[in-house]
């Protein structure tokens, strides 16, 4: 157990990827999760892993993108527990038709609402239970392409991070006088399912070059256990092997 024991966390975007690696490290924290995102099936299967190792996770299943269907978790967590400690806003969406050549009203939307809508929606949803207590922290997963544009990211996907980043940073803006705090965590890229989405394939060697789940779930963890005066602000974490530099020295990726 470490300092982040018996403390109630909500992680969105939990059955895969970085959610579901944050998820299973706060399991092993002592943290009592409630996990959410669409597919029940592999939520449930992130909480029987937690449990089998002697931690604590409940299954709130939520199309986040629905405002009802966040409120009806966010409303579950309050009623059941009265409090929560930590949120890790993480859920997220990309296209495969993602140029403005090829992008539709129907991509678009899936964009917008996947990644920015959505972590609104959650934000906004526990910001009163975080200001009745008089704190809490907030990690929202955003990405590179929320600081960088890129056309590998597509600028509908590009567009809603940067969203993401000013709304982490508003959050603090306008919370820090009721004790909350508000990171933007923008990872480079991360070998998660989301990746399957890429027009063009990756190689197994490509991908173990990549940032892992795990990594990503250690930082934020420590970000979540920061004392309640200090805030970090903002998180880059890369690749060594960044292919974007390797891309701009003329060399093979």
């Amino acid at each position: 157990m470490g300092r982040l024991s018996g403390k109630i966390a909500w992680v969105t975007g939990a059955g895969s990827g970085i959610g579901e690696a944050v998820a299973e490290r706060f399991g092993a924290e002592g943290v009592v999760t409630v996990i959410s995102g669409r597919r029940k099936e592999r939520l449930e299967e992130v909480a029987g892993r937690i449990a089998a190792k002697g931690g604590t996770a409940h299954v709130q299943p939520a199309d986040l993108t629905k405002a009802e269907e966040v409120g009806t978790a966010t409303d579950w967590i309050a009623k059941t527990f009265g409090r929560l400690d930590i949120l890790v806003n993480n859920a997220g969406v990309n296209v495969q038709d993602r140029s403005w050549a090829r992008l539709g009203p129907k991509e678009i939307d899936t964009l917008i609402q996947g990644n920015l809508t959505s972590a609104f929606y959650v934000a906004q949803a526990v910001l009163p239970i975080m200001r009745a207590q008089g704190g809490g922290v907030m990690v929202h997963t955003a990405s590179m392409a929320g600081r960088n544009v890129s056309p590998m990211s597509g600028p509908g996907y590009g567009a809603a991070k940067h969203g993401v980043v000013a709304m982490s940073h508003s959050i603090n803006m306008e919370e820090c006088v009721n004790g909350i705090r508000s990171t933007v965590f923008c990872p480079g890229e991360v070998n998660t399912e989301i990746l399957k989405q890429r027009p063009n394939p990756l190689t197994p060697e490509q991908l173990a070059q990549m940032l892992q789940p795990e990594d990503c779930a250690d930082l934020i963890a420590y970000a979540a256990a920061l004392p309640p005066h200090v805030t970090m602000n903002e998180i880059w974490l890369t690749p060594t092997h960044n292919r974007g530099y390797v891309a701009a020295l003329g060399r093979k990726l």
